[in-house]
């Protein structure tokens, strides 16, 4: 049986493990410390031999040398063509990762990065497909562009938001109450926003993740996933009126939103 857990490292970040209770092999995605993987791992008696990376930031990539040391014919999948040059397993959009029972297709997510994938199986885990998606999309929000542009970015967005609208969506950080300050800010007047606010407020202060997502509600409250709503759209020729950006197209939209959050 498989099975999958968050493990908290820095302030803000999630290394996800996936497990198999019955064999005990675990893959781990992003570790960007190793000690507080190297501690679940033992807690959990589970034998480490995959390791996914999303993108080369040190914060998803720092841990890996000491996990693979611990592990003889350790496979760590990453981004070919990537400044993070740990791989032993280098993947291109397109190929396909099997670990167990999955099958993870590599989708390009170019924005934060310009060499973050994303890793999607259609093969439920609790009972959803699962993606892994780094620092791309966030629970209503989206990874900021250190080295991809706005339309890369939404492009990549529009590739996940082509996926199944079940799909349980594991970022890497606890983003999610600043993220709905944005939205919050951005669209005062959306309910749905304000009433998942406070449910994230709730998990938040019962010591509880608000992490995996799931798409359909990013479809559906994400201003970053919403390019082609008129209120956000709305809101972003209200922003680009003070700021001297022009809104002619849904990249518009999008890339206004992004520096509407970059300046909040």
């Amino acid at each position: 049986m498989l099975t999958i857990s968050a493990i908290p490292a820095f302030n803000d970040n999630y290394i996800w493990c996936l497990f198999n209770t019955e064999d005990n092999k675990a893959l781990i995605v992003d570790p960007g410390q190793a000690d507080p993987v190297i501690r679940f791992l033992e807690d959990n008696g589970l034998e480490l031999d995959t390791i996914l990376i999303t993108h080369h930031h040190p914060d998803h990539t720092g841990g890996v040398d000491s996990l693979a040391g611990t592990v003889s014919g350790c496979r760590i999948v990453g981004p070919a063509n990537s400044p993070f040059k740990g791989a032993n397993s280098e993947v291109h959009p397109g190929d396909e990762v099997v670990w167990q029972d999955l099958t993870f297709s590599v989708l390009s997510v170019p924005g934060h990065t310009l060499d973050h994938i994303a890793y999607f199986t259609d093969c439920h885990v609790n009972e959803r497909p699962l993606l892994f998606c780094g620092d791309t999309l966030f629970v209503c929000g989206c990874g900021r562009l250190f080295e991809g542009t706005p339309e890369q970015m939404k492009q990549s967005l529009e590739s996940l938001r082509q996926l199944p609208d079940e799909t349980a969506v594991y970022c890497a950080h606890e983003y999610t109450l600043a993220n709905l300050r944005f939205a919050r800010h951005w669209l005062p007047d959306d309910g749905p926003l304000r009433e998942f606010e406070a449910h994230c407020q709730k998990r938040r202060d019962d010591g509880k993740p608000t992490v995996p997502s799931i798409l359909g509600d990013e479809k559906r409250l994400n201003p970053f996933l919403r390019w082609d709503d008129p209120a956000v759209a709305e809101a972003a020729k209200s922003h680009a009126q003070t700021t001297g950006m022009t809104i002619e197209s849904e990249n518009d939209v999008f890339a206004a939103t992004r520096h509407g959050k970059d300046n909040f």
